[in-house]
C-alpha cells in the first residue's frame, strides 16, 4: 500500500454481491472452475463469508481460496472454513516484528500469527505462506520462514516483486534463482509438484511433508502457461496484471444487460488476453497499484 494512499474506489462503485454471484456464474457456464478471493484485503469487506457462502453454491466450482494479510483471521477464520474456503494464502514477508513494521506501516506480527494459528485448527485443505522476497531480504530470514512453515505443515511460495505502481518498483528486485538453489543444498529439497493452478514451481522434502514454490514473473516469467483474470471490486475484468487490457463489465451489469451479452463480453475480452507482460522491458507501464487491482 502506497504511503499516503487515498484513491479508494468508492462503494458505490463496488459491485454488489448480486452481480458478484451473477457474473461469476456466467463464468461457470462457458468453464470457470476456480475462483479466488484476493485484495487489497478482502476481509476487510463486509460481511465477506456471506459472498463466500453463495460463491460455494455455484454448480462447478471445485476450488474456492483466499489471500489475506491475515490482520483480521483470527475473527473469521472459523465463518470462512464453515463458508466453504478450502484453502488459504497468507501474505508474510518476514518473521521479525520489526521488520514486518517497516514494511507493512503497522505493527502487526502478533496479529497475522494469531490468525495463522486459528485458521491451523479449522481444517483447511491447505494454508500457504506468502513471502514476497525483497532486496535486503537474508537467507537467515528465509531459512527462519522454511522452519516456522515445516513445523506447522505449510506451504511456503517465495515470491519476486512485480514492478506494478511506484510501491512495487521502489520494493527492490531479488532474484529468486540463486535463493532457489541454496534452498535446495540446504534442505536437501528435490524437484517436485503441488496440486493447483497456480504458477509457482516447486522443491519439496524428500519424504514430500514440506513445499516450498517459487513465484518468479520476473527472472522466469510463466506467461506461457497462465489461465487468470483478475475481478477488480468495481467490475473491471484485468486480463493480466502486467497489461492494461480490460473488460468493463460494472456498466454491463447496471444496464440491465442480458446474460448472453455478459457471456459475449467475456469471451470477447479473453480473446484480448495478452501472450505476456512486459515488467522488464517496461517497468512503468502499469502506474495503478496492486491495492487498487484486488478482487
Amino acid at each position: 500500500m502506497p504511503l499516503g494512499f487515498k484513491d479508494y474506489e468508492e462503494p458505490e462503485h463496488w459491485l454488489s454481491f448480486d452481480e458478484i454471484q451473477r457474473l461469476l456464474s456466467v463464468f461457470v457456464r462457458l468453464g470457470l472452475k476456480r475462483i479466488r478471493l484476493t485484495g487489497g484485503e478482502p476481509l476487510l469487506r463486509k460481511n465477506l463469508p456471506d459472498l463466500v457462502g453463495r460463491l460455494a453454491t455455484l454448480p462447478g466450482i471445485d476450488d474456492l481460496s483466499l489471500s489475506t494479510n491475515g490482520t483480521q483471521l483470527a475473527k473469521y477464520a472459523s465463518r470462512l472454513r464453515q463458508a466453504g474456503v478450502a484453502r488459504l494464502n497468507v501474505s508474510l514477508d518476514s518473521l521479525d516484528r520489526d521488520r514486518v513494521r517497516a514494511i507493512s506501516h503497522r505493527d502487526v506480527l502478533p496479529q497475522v500469527l494469531e490468525g495463522l494459528e486459528a485458521a491451523r485448527g479449522e481444517g483447511f485443505r491447505l494454508i500457504k505462506i506468502n513471502m514476497v522476497a525483497m532486496a535486503g531480504t537474508t537467507d537467515e530470514e528465509v531459512h527462519a520462514m522454511v522452519a516456522y512453515c515445516m513445523e506447522r505443515q505449510f506451504v511456503l511460495r517465495l515470491i519476486e516483486t512485480m514492478p506494478v505502481g511506484a510501491t512495487g518498483r521502489n520494493a527492490g528486485f531479488l532474484d529468486l534463482g540463486p535463493v532457489r538453489e541454496r534452498l535446495r543444498r540446504r534442505f536437501s529439497l528435490i524437484d517436485g509438484v503441488v496440486a493447483g493452478g497456480g504458477p509457482a514451481r516447486y522443491l519439496v522434502s524428500p519424504d514430500g511433508r514440506f513445499q516450498i514454490g517459487f513465484i518468479t514473473p520476473i527472472s522466469q516469467h510463466f506467461c506461457e502457461s497462465c489461465n487468470r483474470v483478475r475481478l477488480a471490486v468495481d467490475g473491471t475484468l484485468y486480463l493480466c496484471l502486467g497489461q492494461d487490457e480490460s473488460v468493463n463489465f460494472r456498466s454491463l451489469l447496471r444496464m440491465n444487460c442480458t446474460d448472453a451479452a455478459l457471456e459475449q463480453a467475456l469471451l470477447a475480452g479473453l480473446r484480448n488476453k495478452p501472450a505476456r507482460h512486459e515488467f522488464r522491458e517496461r517497468p512503468y507501464q502499469v502506474i495503478r497499484a496492486m491495492s487498487m487491482t484486488g478482487g
